[in-house]
């Protein structure tokens, strides 16, 4: 006899047919093997009670603060400790509850839909600019035409163009001179018909060089505003190209001045959900969620965003994440960019468990070859 620990994440699903167990048992089986810890906050004392009460009447449970059983105070935080099979239950039982479960309802029905990507894609990063703070992204026209080409047979899915560096305090760079950046690696890259074989993706939120872009192929817009200009949402609807739409607080030149959140996912979700919303009006059909890493974030809440990426699943868009060789990392453990590769691996690799279909790095190889032991590991 042998009696073993496993640990998870794991593949329940391929464990479950590994034991012979019958098609239908797999799901059932596996769902009871996938725990959910969900963050309630403000919920009425009464609802509170409720919910705890039907929590643990199907094998589950609520922490709640102590003196909610004699209602000391209106409003409470709970979390609640659910499998998945479990959720599934609450996600209907408390439809019918009274003080504001409804709507706690409907966002546990939203998160019992809620599925991890089966591939991550990567996206390499080529910059025609000076001034971007990691120096061997720097590339002129005939340099990133090799540097694309390498990155395409090291495995890259996507390529990221820009031309403007977005750092902290950057200098701005007006809408001609970007275009005069871009134009001649633009060109080559149409001459040379490479969208054939990769996508492109152009990192700008100027009208004129989106424009450009996408008249020569490229197939993805990269906003780091949001797609807060109606100009943008109107050429990536008239091109059917796919938008990433980024969360950033402020602008690179205000950002890290003492950023605040009331409360960091749900207003970031808000923010994606209005986003969402007004880019679908104007007709954009593919959208991509990229949480903004460093983007009017500190270290702590950067961390919490790669913790908790399964929350934006619940919006159903791929989600985009970028963290690759960022100074948050030196604030973690003291080091120059060019040696934050490691730190960047392990942000990324709990990114990719945790629900992100897009990676963008400098370092294709490294990412491809972290990303196929992960999976092997499962």
């Amino acid at each position: 006899m042998f009696v073993e620990k496993l640990s998870l994440p794991i593949d329940t699903k391929k464990l479950l047919k590994e034991l012979g167990v019958d098609g239908g048992g797999i799901n059932i089986l596996a769902s009871k093997m996938q725990t959910h810890i969900i963050s309630i906050k403000e919920l009425h004392v009464g609802a509170a009670n409720i919910l705890k009460q039907d929590a643990l009447s199907i094998g589950a449970d609520l922490a709640v603060p102590r003196g909610t059983v004699i209602a000391k105070t209106q409003y409470v935080d709970v979390l609640l400790i659910v499998t998945q099979k479990q959720l599934e239950i609450l996600s209907k039982k408390e439809l019918a509850q009274p003080f504001g479960l409804r709507e706690v309802a409907k966002k546990l029905t939203e998160m019992v839909k809620v599925k991890k990507p089966q591939q991550t894609k990567i996206m390499g990063i080529v910059n025609a600019n000076d001034d971007s703070f990691y120096a061997q992204s720097r590339f002129r026209a005939s340099e990133a035409m090799q540097a694309i080409e390498k990155m395409i047979n090291e495995g890259a899915h996507i390529i990221d163009i820009g031309a403007v560096s977005s750092r902290p305090n950057a200098a701005f760079v007006n809408a001609e001179e970007e275009l005069f950046r871009l134009k001649p690696l633009l060109d080559l890259l149409a001459h040379e018909r490479l969208n054939e074989h990769v996508q492109l993706s152009i990192d700008s939120y100027e009208p004129k060089a989106i424009s450009y872009a996408l008249e020569r192929g490229f197939s993805i817009v990269n906003d780091i505003t949001g797609l807060a200009n109606d100009a943008v949402c109107t050429l990536c609807a008239s091109y059917d190209a796919t938008a990433v739409i980024m969360h950033m607080q402020g602008t690179p030149q205000t950002m890290q001045k003492n950023p605040h959140y009331e409360s960091l996912l749900s207003d970031i979700s808000s923010f994606f959900q209005e986003r969402v919303q007004k880019a679908e009006a104007f007709g954009v059909k593919e959208i991509i969620l990229d949480v903004g890493i460093g983007f009017g974030k500190r270290v702590e809440e950067n961390l919490s965003l790669i913790k908790n990426l399964e929350h934006f699943l619940t919006l159903e868009k791929p989600l985009l994440v970028g963290a690759s060789r960022k100074s948050m990392i030196d604030n973690i453990t003291p080091s120059d960019v060019s040696q934050r590769l490691a730190g960047t691996l392990a942000l990324h690799l709990e990114a990719k468990r945790n629900g992100a279909a897009i990676l963008r790095v400098h370092d294709v190889p490294e990412h491809i070859q972290a990303i196929k032991i992960q999976e092997a590991l499962k």
